[in-house]
């Protein structure tokens, strides 16, 4: 009787290792040809009602949709999205497991933590950018400004004796606010809160008197003119304000801050299957009522192609890692 190390030697047994290795690479690519085969997980790094959760949702539907099978929000908070993300990096490279990664946590977050259980660079890789979210600069109405310019003026006059709020010391409101501060040369006294919303309730009962944060969390009040909108913070204005000038307009170049959401997979995760999921991103994004529902929660719909998320996702690594490494804040 033959053994498998005999049989490699003789010409017959070549020719069936060939068919073998044929049939498997033939079996693998059915495989992923018939993707999905089981429900589809994307992981929201942060509790539900939250604005990544609320953009996510109707991504998910229209994924759905696409794919011809189940894609299903899994919301895993906690340690700032450390811990949604870890979960994935850990999962199998298969296309079934998904996380969104913000700005915050991908471009910001690796900067401050000392240790983390991740690389966000080496254990993902990138689907599609989804959703972009300037960052809002607003005053409450009855601090005697109307620009930024004006706000720069009175910060000048009266040094550490505005307080603006955030969701946490390193967060990107904290970060945005320190940008304006560096590019400015203006010193304001930083509060941090466990979130944007007793944040933005003490702005508007005036225990604040200025924010840089997501204009999600700020739009509605903006809106009714419970806080004055002064500039956002993206290249370009934002049609949900379409009034109101951009931080660049109103003289300030280097200050560009704002978020953005991004489909990540494991490392490894098969090419064919990150373009499958990147090709129904792409078209989720440009369906006319999801546009239109990003839009009125003050977003921007964006979709592009793994390569442009990934230099995306460097550039905003090296322009927070400045600013993280100038204040000079870490966290466990």
């Amino acid at each position: 009787m033959l053994t498998w190390r005999k049989c490699i030697t003789t010409s017959a047994c070549k020719r069936a290792a060939q068919f073998l290795a044929v049939a498997s690479f033939g079996g693998l690519a059915l495989a992923q040809q018939g993707y999905p085969a089981k429900s589809v997980r994307i992981v929201v790094p942060f509790p539900a009602g939250g604005p990544i959760d609320m953009t996510t949702r109707p991504l998910a539907q229209k994924l759905t949709e696409g794919l011809g099978g189940p894609v299903v929000v899994d919301n895993r908070g906690g340690a700032n999205g450390n811990i949604g993300a870890e979960n994935v990096a850990k999962s199998p490279p298969d296309g079934y497991s998904l996380v969104v990664g913000a700005g915050g946590g991908f471009a910001i977050g690796p900067h401050l933590y000392t240790k983390l259980p991740f690389d966000v660079f080496r254990d993902f890789a990138p689907v599609s950018l989804f959703v972009t979210l300037p960052q809002l600069l607003v005053v409450h109405p009855q601090l005697p400004v109307k620009t930024v310019k004006d706000l720069v003026a009175l910060a000048k006059a009266r040094p550490n004796q505005l307080n603006f709020g955030s969701s946490g010391t390193g967060s990107t409101p904290h970060l945005a606010m320190e940008l304006l501060k560096r590019s400015a040369q203006i010193e304001m006294v930083h509060v941090p809160y466990k979130g944007m919303g007793p944040a933005t309730m003490d702005l508007m009962g005036g225990q604040l008197q200025l924010t840089f944060a997501d204009m999600p969390v700020l739009l509605q009040q903006a809106k009714a003119g419970k806080l004055r909108p002064l500039a956002v913070g993206t290249p370009k204005r934002s049609a949900s304000l379409s009034d109101v000038p951009t931080i660049i307009e109103a003289g300030f170049p280097k200050v560009e801050a704002y978020n953005w959401y991004g489909l990540f997979a494991p490392a490894g995760t098969p090419k064919d299957i990150i373009a499958r999921l990147n090709a129904e991103t792409i078209k989720a994004m440009n369906n006319p009522e999801l546009k239109s529902f990003v839009q009125s929660q003050g977003a921007e719909a964006a979709a592009g192609t793994p390569e442009q998320l990934g230099a995306l996702h460097k550039r905003e690594f090296d322009k927070w890692g400045v600013v993280v490494k100038a204040i000079g804040v870490t966290l466990e």
